[in-house]
């Protein structure tokens, strides 16, 4: 699930457009550490990271659609903000990558 959740954000990222070639670039690198975080996860908290991805994919999901739901996009931003609740105080390097990559597409409209 994890690795197939790179690959889609990494496949996503290949299909920036050149003008936003500085965002593209930030994301390769964050992309690139988040998983090397992510290979130094311990095996027992790989469910909690897998909600977390869930609940990411369910948001930009909502948000993306053509006919988004507001209330559903509501409730997948506050699974996803719970999710990573707990995994704050333990990972924070990895959260934080996590963050930045949101900022980034954020800013970049998506």
């Amino acid at each position: 699930m994890i690795k197939d959740t790179l690959a889609r954000i990494e496949s996503a990222i290949a299909k920036i457009e050149a003008g936003n070639s500085k965002n593209k670039a930030e994301l390769v690198a964050l992309l690139n550490k988040l998983k090397s975080e992510l290979s130094a996860l311990p095996p027992e908290r790989i469910d909690e990271a897998r909600s977390i991805g869930h609940f990411t994919e369910a948001a930009a999901h909502e948000a993306t659609r053509e006919k988004s739901s507001e209330r559903l996009r509501e409730l997948s931003i506050e699974g996803a903000e719970q999710a990573v609740k707990g995994f704050e105080a333990t990972h924070p390097t990895l959260v934080g990558v996590v963050n930045e990559i949101c900022l980034i597409l954020a800013r970049m409209g998506i």
